[in-house]
């Protein structure tokens, strides 16, 4: 019999009258790397949530080496030696790694009065020692990089001795080096014997570092595999239910420029860039993380001030280019980090399908609900956005519903030139192809578009034509089959060689 870390059995997760989850049997082997995937809204959160002690659930128990814990809350998980990173790292970022490290559980002398600040920072000293030495214990969180972030939140962990590990989509912030790293940090974990749960929409990682998956789906355990046995396109049939369709790429690019840039820049964060795109066009911009490209969507959106260069949307020039301009020529941003960029969460689907535009719906002052809820849910409806309900706060939505959303927004918009940033991050596979079909879809009605993402895979799929950037400026241009990733990947990074 395998020697199981973690088992949890028949666990079920009541709201209401309905089931999160129902019936869970989830059993984690000591020093594994298991999967835990399905697309959202399977339970995968909730299960952790039971986990971690954040949530209780109805029926069911647990074990870890064997031994019934009772999951009462998060100390109670911490004291069984679960811990819990999650995608949105939590962290005090004015405060030390080592302060952030002890944050809730410090070390204390003279009979707990004072802080024992000495002993904190050897302790997370010797702790960062096993997983990056070249961590300052001392230094403010906020100046590290996400992934050393990322290590320091592992570091906390093992501050427990840790048994169970769960990741929550670790890598949604970090570079594929970074991913490098943190797959080798948790290879080094699996040699401590820590068991460790990855949950990743992402196929890549799963298969590079994980050893087994639990499958879920609408609640329930629909299967657990050996990963060395499944290929991706069986593993996402198993995701969702049904063969997800090979989809090849279309191409509706025309000789019409709809979008042209001519020397837009920004100090040395975009240096002068001049392109143009066709109506029908899918233009993808790859590289690295920091290369420029979110900076040179938001110049073209009027979010940051240009520095030199300008615009011109069919023809005509953007003599002021802000915000207001940038919509009013036709131009809409779906933004990297749609939760704090993109949504007003406690506000309907409506309002905000209709935030670019709000003056079309209001009369004397007044909103004009039924032609606000008429309009959307005509949007709604033809981006098959379910439930069909205006009235329903966007925060309670999917990933990929909140996505649609603002996709929405610029349809109903009448929008010219769409500027996807990480389109898919965060998104699960079901709604990564429903989101590639409604690009695929907008090119065909002439739109001009520019996805940016950090997925080659991703700008492969979707883009008649390529730019990659490094350092702020455009280092390459490719089209038909020199879009491969050894050349995305060569052009990226080419200048980190040849630094001096």
């Amino acid at each position: 019999m395998e020697n199981y870390r973690l088992n949890m059995q028949g666990i079920t997760k009541i709201y209401g009258n309905v089931a999160a989850i129902e019936g869970i049997n989830f059993s984690v082997i000591q020093g594994e790397v298991h999967a835990l995937i399905g697309e959202n809204g399977a339970g995968k959160s909730t299960l952790l949530n039971i986990l971690s002690g954040v949530r209780e659930a109805n029926t069911g128990e647990i074990m870890v080496d064997g031994e019934v814990v009772k999951m009462k809350n998060p100390l109670s998980a911490r004291q069984a030696g679960i811990a819990m990173i999650h995608q949105e790292l939590q962290h005090v970022p004015e405060l030390s790694v080592a302060q952030n490290m002890f944050l809730g559980r410090p070390l204390t002398k003279y009979k707990g009065l004072f802080v024992n600040k000495k002993a904190q920072l050897e302790r997370a000293r010797t702790i960062l020692k096993q997983l990056d030495p070249s961590i300052n214990p001392d230094e403010p969180i906020k100046n590290l990089k996400v992934a050393q972030q990322q290590i320091v939140e592992i570091a906390r962990a093992l501050l427990d001795d840790a048994k169970i590990i769960a990741m929550d989509e670790p890598t949604s912030s970090l570079t594929p080096t970074e991913f490098d790293r943190l797959a080798e940090l948790i290879s080094d974990l699996k040699s401590m014997k820590v068991s460790i749960i990855y949950v990743s929409h992402k196929m890549n990682e799963i298969f590079r570092i994980c050893d087994r998956a639990t499958i879920m789906r609408d609640g329930r355990q629909v299967g657990v595999v050996n990963i060395r046995d499944e290929t991706e396109e069986t593993l996402v049939s198993r995701m969702i239910g049904r063969k997800l369709e090979k989809v090849q790429h279309h191409s509706f690019m025309t000789d019409r420029d709809i979008l042209q840039v001519e020397g837009l820049g920004r100090g040395d964060d975009v240096l002068p860039a001049t392109f143009s795109v066709r109506a029908g066009e899918v233009l993808g911009i790859a590289g690295l993380v920091g290369s420029g490209r979110t900076e040179l969507l938001k110049l073209i959106a009027g979010i940051d001030a240009k520095t030199c260069g300008g615009i011109q949307v069919n023809g005509r020039p953007i003599h002021n280019l802000n915000v207001s301009s940038a919509i009013k020529a036709g131009i809409g941003l779906v933004p990297e980090d749609r939760k704090k960029e993109g949504i007003i969460k406690q506000r309907s689907v409506a309002v905000n399908m209709a935030l670019p535009k709000m003056r079309n719906y209001t009369r004397a002052g007044m909103l004009q609900k039924s032609k606000l809820d008429q309009a959307a849910l005509k949007v709604m409806s033809e981006l098959k956005l379910r439930p069909l309900d205006t009235e329903k706060h966007i925060g309670l939505l999917s990933g990929g519903n909140q996505q649609k959303v603002i996709i929405g927004r610029w349809i109903a918009a009448d929008t010219q030139v769409f500027l996807f940033d990480e389109p898919t991050r965060g998104i699960d596979i079901g709604a990564k192809s429903e989101i590639y079909n409604l690009i695929e879809r907008l090119a065909s009605e002439g739109k001009a578009i520019i996805v940016v993402s950090s997925e080659m895979q991703e700008i492969m799929r979707i883009s008649d034509r390529v730019l990659v950037m490094r350092e702020g400026k455009i280092a390459a241009e490719l089209t038909g089959e020199d879009i491969s990733e050894e050349n995305i990947a060569q052009y990226a990074i080419n200048a980190v060689f040849h630094k001096k």
